[in-house]
């Protein structure tokens, strides 16, 4: 099996499926408060709406664990053939749904609903992808590989907020609000044929038919994982948490917050968000294949306290005008998150044995993500109470981030010590590993 193939594979999953769940958060704040979830104060319905985009993040868990458990038991290959499936389907379906003026109450209910099966399958794809990655990679470069699919957020999103914004230059505002807004959607039906084509042609990865052929699999996968990594999950699950906050405003609520409240365009909103998006794209391999060198965890401290020192002048600063509002989401998210973002594919993947590391990497991070799906609604109140102040919420994140930064100098130095069996070509030619033996987590 060709590398290039098989990294082409996880990738392109990775941009259709996160361009369909950022798709849906960049259309919270422009369509669905007005759409589904009308009120006399927009405030209101802008809690409403952004409470759905924090349902797709709750259901990611489960997705986790449903899919976390097939990828298991049957393969990372066939796991994510189906949370493609579930992801477009559910897409295309929002794209033909009925506002709340046209069937009441049903409208909004049939809009979570849409959501949550969103966030099932973004739960089983992201762990998947990762793997298809990491358990082909050669040895040494395995924090490349991993870098590969986290690709898809950035592109993904781009795509998403790319194809809303060129639909909102083509139609009148009264055009967008009826009907611009689905083409986008509907077009994703498309986009994950393409996906499921070229992911039909990988082959399943050397790790897990390495396991399958010995009769190592685990019988019930997250019953194990608790049972003999539950301390794995739980550094993921910390680690994940506080730039994950972050990493929602930088990705989602910077457009309502930087309109809404700072007073910007739609326009300028997205172009910050776009320039953002598109240095992550340099950003991202280039430390994914530094990583290999000096380690992912000196890269996640590094980022963190980066984070720290610059949370409240981004807030500040961002506020002055558009030019410091592309350079801040540029920077804070384009190269320092990116950063940190680059390597937890690959960090929290080395926490893990093969029998339960599609459900260990996915569970642990889908459990932060659930959390920090809510930001919205956090931001949302603090906004009416206190306004756009630099101070309150700089100091929300970095509440969240001290947390994050004091378990990363407890998180093992996976580039050194993981629990990866050692694949000299990524091909399978399998080499019992010394470090195999290193139980991280037990």
């Amino acid at each position: 099996m060709k590398k290039g193939r098989v990294l082409f594979a996880s990738l392109s999953g990775s941009v259709i499926e996160w361009y369909d769940f950022y798709l849906y958060g960049t259309a919270t704040g422009l369509v669905f408060s007005t759409l589904y979830f009308p009120s006399q104060d927009p405030g209101i319905g802008l809690l409403l709406a952004f409470a759905t985009f924090g349902v797709g993040y709750a259901a990611r868990p489960i997705g986790s664990i449903i899919f976390g458990h097939f990828g298991d038991k049957i393969g990372r290959k066939s796991a994510l053939m189906f949370t493609l499936i579930g992801m477009g389907l559910s897409s295309f379906l929002i794209g033909l749904l009925p506002t709340y003026e046209q069937i009441g109450f049903l409208a909004p209910l049939m809009l979570v609903v849409l959501r949550l099966i969103q966030g099932i399958s973004l739960g089983g794809e992201w762990g998947g992808a990762v793997l298809l990655a990491t358990e082909y990679a050669p040895k040494g470069l395995r924090g490349l590989y991993g870098s590969v699919p986290q690709l898809g957020v950035p592109i993904g999103l781009v795509l998403g907020t790319m194809s809303l914004t060129i639909i909102s230059y083509l139609t009148t505002e009264a055009q967008f609000l009826a009907w611009g807004w689905r083409v986008p959607f509907l077009f994703s039906v498309v986009l994950i044929g393409l996906a499921l084509w070229i992911r039909s042609g990988v082959e399943e990865t050397p790790a897990f038919k390495q396991h399958k052929e010995s009769g190592e699999l685990a019988k019930l996968p997250f019953a194990e994982t608790f049972k003999n990594n539950w301390k794995s999950v739980l550094h993921a699950i910390g680690l994940k948490l506080g730039d994950g906050f972050f990493n929602v405003f930088l990705m989602s609520f910077v457009l309502s917050y930087s309109t809404v409240y700072l007073g910007y365009s739609n326009q300028v909103a997205l172009t910050a968000l776009t320039i953002g998006c598109a240095t992550m794209v340099l950003t991202i391999p280039f430390v994914g294949y530094l990583s290999d060198f000096i380690g992912r965890k000196t890269i996640y401290i590094a980022g963190l306290l980066l984070m720290i020192l610059l949370a409240v002048p981004y807030f500040s600063l961002m506020a002055k005008d558009a030019l410091w509002l592309y350079l801040m989401q540029g920077i804070m998210l384009g190269i320092i998150w990116a950063s940190i973002f680059a390597t937890q594919g690959t960090l929290f993947s080395e926490l893990f044995p093969a029998k339960v590391r599609y459900t260990g990497l996915s569970f642990g991070y889908q459990v932060a993500a659930a959390i920090v799906g809510f930001g919205p609604m956090i931001w949302t109140t603090m906004a009416e109470s206190f306004g756009p102040s630099p101070w309150v919420f700089g100091s929300f994140m970095i509440a969240a981030l001290l947390l994050s930064l004091v378990l990363s100098f407890f998180a093992p130095d996976t580039r050194k010590s993981s629990l990866y069996d050692d694949y000299p070509d990524g091909l399978g030619n399998f080499n019992s590993s010394a470090m195999h033996n290193k139980k991280i987590g037990e």
